[in-house]
């Protein structure tokens, strides 16, 4: 066991020195209600399959920048892929031009198979993952209160998620790090998993077919925001016809109805997948000059 912490520490001090990207396994040792089985992980250009084995992919910046900001990135892929390559380490070298030190995540998809309960897997990760970057700040040139989380699609229900359940930790965290982000910025998120609202693919693959009203209530984040609920980005827009639009709209009800700081972007046309849609190509602007404001970047 000494050996394998060795080289897991090993590994996160060659990532800074290197400032380039490097991927780690999430977890030290035993992965969090993990079943025996066969790995039958699938990498088809960045979009994976079967994710049983979570990792975080390090992208810190070569920049130098006065504000140490760093964002941990769940793409998105409805919980039954992770679609890595264009809403994660695209996103990532962006950060990384603006100064943001850059994580993404390829968490654990819920799988019967994998999991002993598939519903909290990915939130565990996400959990991991925000602990990972905050007890290893000072190591990556991090301000430990400059952390946050940004989502895509299903992505962004998990996002969510981990700000606004991060009261209860899901995880092994000894050290009592705050498992809290410091800010969310949520992109044409999945938010509720309510029968009227929510993306099915998403809600049956998290929860299953035939979840209760008691899970389908925990896991719609809408009904989650709290005063402590972290500062909050989010863009969608109107035509988008895989995850309504309206579950942005909720939230950021839900958000100002709290006194939660949210900007809200909406666009007329864009559909869903914003990296591909030049109709809404200025998203990520609109992304930076949040930040600015929020004096997250220079």
């Amino acid at each position: 066991m000494k050996i394998i912490g060795f080289l897991f520490y090993l590994l996160f001090v060659l990532c800074f020195c290197a400032g380039a990207q490097t991927v780690i396994p999430l977890y030290e040792g035993a992965i969090p209600g993990e079943k025996q089985h066969e790995n039958k992980e699938y990498d088809d250009n960045g979009i994976y399959s079967f994710v049983s084995k979570p990792d975080l992919t390090i992208y810190l910046p070569e920049v130098d920048s006065k504000v140490k900001t760093a964002v941990v990135i769940c793409p998105g892929g409805g919980y039954h892929v992770v679609c890595a390559s264009y809403e994660g380490h695209k996103i990532a070298k962006e950060m990384n031009k603006k100064g943001v030190a850059a994580f993404v995540l390829k968490y654990r998809l819920p799988n019967d198979n994998t999991c002993e309960n598939k519903s909290i897997a990915p939130l565990q990760d996400a959990q991991r993952a925000i602990k990972v970057v905050r007890d290893n700040a000072e190591k990556w040139g991090i301000d430990p209160n400059q952390i946050g989380i940004m989502g895509f699609s299903a992505g962004g229900h998990l996002a969510a998620t981990a700000g606004t359940h991060f009261s209860k930790s899901y995880i092994e965290n000894k050290e009592g790090t705050s498992l809290r982000p410091d800010f969310m910025m949520l992109v044409y998120p999945v938010i509720s998993m309510q029968p009227e609202l929510t993306h099915g693919g998403s809600r049956d693959n998290l929860l299953g077919k035939n979840a209760s009203s008691e899970l389908l209530e925990l896991f719609s984040n809408e009904k989650q925001v709290t005063e402590k609920t972290p500062r909050t980005f989010l863009t969608h827009a109107q035509d988008d016809d895989v995850v309504s639009v309206e579950n942005s709209l909720r939230f950021y009800e839900a958000l100002k109805a709290k006194n939660v700081s949210a900007d809200m972007h909406l666009f007329s046309k864009g559909k869903h997948g914003y990296p591909l849609e030049p109709a809404a190509s200025n998203w990520l602007g609109d992304v930076f000059k949040w930040m600015k404001e929020q004096e997250l970047v220079d």
